[in-house]
Formats: C-alpha cells, sequence, structure tokens
C-alpha cells in the first residue's frame, strides 16, 4: 500500500470529473498519479472538504461522519484495494472501542469520508501500478500544469485502464 493525498479533481474532455491522488512521498511533478473518475456530487463533495469549505447544510459525507463521531468511532483508514474490469474499490475501516470494521465503500465516498475525518488514504501498489500515470502536475507553476494537465485528460480514455 502506498499513502497517498488528494491532489485535485479535474474534469477531462468529456466533462467527467477526476480525483487525483498522489503518493505521500513523490514530490510535485514526480512520480506518479492516480487518477479516478468519479461522478459530480462526489466531487464537490470532496473539493468541499479539502477546501474547508462552508455549506449552509451538512452534505451526504458531513452526515456520515458527524454519525460515526456520535456513535463513538473512528474512520482510521481508507483504501483504495483493487480495479476490476476497469472499475476501482475501496474500503474503510472504522474503529469502534475494541472492534474493528472494514466497510466495502466506492473510492469516492471512501476519500470524501476520509477528507472530513482526516483518516490517511491508502492505495494498493498493484492499482498504482496498473492506474498510475507520470505526474505532470508542477505547482510552483500551477496554470502550466492545469494547461499540460488538461491536455492529458484530453487523450486519455478511462476505458484504458479496463483489465
Amino acid at each position: 500500500m502506498v499513502q497517498v493525498r488528494v491532489a485535485g479533481v479535474a474534469m477531462d474532455s468529456m466533462g467527467q470529473h477526476v480525483i487525483l491522488l498522489k503518493p505521500l512521498d513523490d514530490a510535485p511533478g514526480t512520480g506518479s498519479i492516480v487518477p479516478i473518475w468519479i461522478g459530480a456530487q462526489e466531487a464537490t463533495s470532496i473539493l468541499v472538504a479539502v477546501e474547508h469549505a462552508v455549506t449552509p447544510r451538512p452534505l451526504a459525507h458531513d452526515l456520515m461522519s458527524v454519525m460515526i463521531q456520535q456513535l463513538q468511532a473512528e474512520v482510521t483508514r481508507v483504501e483504495v484495494t483493487r480495479i476490476t474490469d476497469g472499475t476501482f474499490y475501496a474500503e474503510i475501516t472504522v474503529v469502534h472501542g475494541d472492534q474493528v470494521l472494514v466497510i466495502d465503500a466506492r473510492p469516492s465516498d471512501a476519500i470524501a469520508l476520509a477528507s472530513r475525518t482526516g483518516a490517511a488514504i491508502w492505495v494498493a501498489d498493484a492499482v498504482v501500478e496498473e492506474a498510475g500515470m507520470p505526474d505532470i502536475l508542477d505547482e510552483d507553476d500551477a496554470e502550466a500544469s492545469v494547461d499540460e494537465f488538461k491536455r492529458f485528460l484530453d487523450e486519455v480514455d478511462p476505458e484504458d485502464f479496463r483489465g
């Protein structure tokens, strides 16, 4: 497993949202980045959490976070565990007392929840190997990097990740 952070959310040429996961140990513009295509609502939810934006009413992932806290449980980690037929799979680990629960989840929901709870986000080595792309984002020159990454997204197809 490789620990990652949310490097950003982008849109491809088809208007689909892509969450970009970057290994913590990789410097900007080096190593790899793992793109995962997600829905618009999930992209919004992740961006709200990452940007610490205030919403007038709680979003679904805010509600999940509050429920977990009220039940005196804790999200300790989320993992993007595998890709099967082009679909990414994830798990959320919740600790309640001495009980450890591992819950199946969509990666977008797991990442949105982790972004709110501060839980570590991990990606299986095999997922990074299969879906990882060279990181072309340079955080020091964000505008040029975003333009270059948009060109990359225009050329890549989610079907490229099908097994």
